[in-house]
């Protein structure tokens, strides 16, 4: 069974950064494109940033500027950098291997003051 892990939520104030992690057990990590996704209270969980096998980024125009997905096939991990954080950043972050099934169990991320 494959595991997705988060880590890396919490509460920041708006302007400031967090760093989330995704750590997958044991799969042949580097054939897929990973992803992170939120979803914010009572909204459809969304794209946020991708990075496909060849190390290719994409992002949500929303968090474009602002947030640096990373990929270490080594050590079969996937880091989201988020920078200057807004209110509307609020949300339950998901890791994804993208085309499987396999999700994180998520990790909250909120920005308040």
């Amino acid at each position: 069974q494959v595991q997705l892990v988060e880590s890396g939520g919490g509460l920041v104030q708006p302007g400031g950064s967090l760093t989330l992690s995704c750590v997958a057990s044991p799969f042949r990590f580097s054939m897929y494109d990973m992803a992170w996704y939120r979803q914010a209270t009572g909204k459809q969980r969304e794209l946020v940033a991708r990075i496909t096998t060849s190390w290719i980024p994409n992002y949500a125009t929303s968090v474009e500027g602002r947030f640096t997905i990373s990929r270490d096939n080594g050590r079969r991990l996937v880091d989201l950098q988020m920078n200057n954080l807004k209110p509307e950043d609020t949300a339950v972050y998901y890791c994804h291997a993208e085309s499987s099934d396999y999700w994180g169990q998520g990790t909250q991320v909120t920005v308040s003051s």
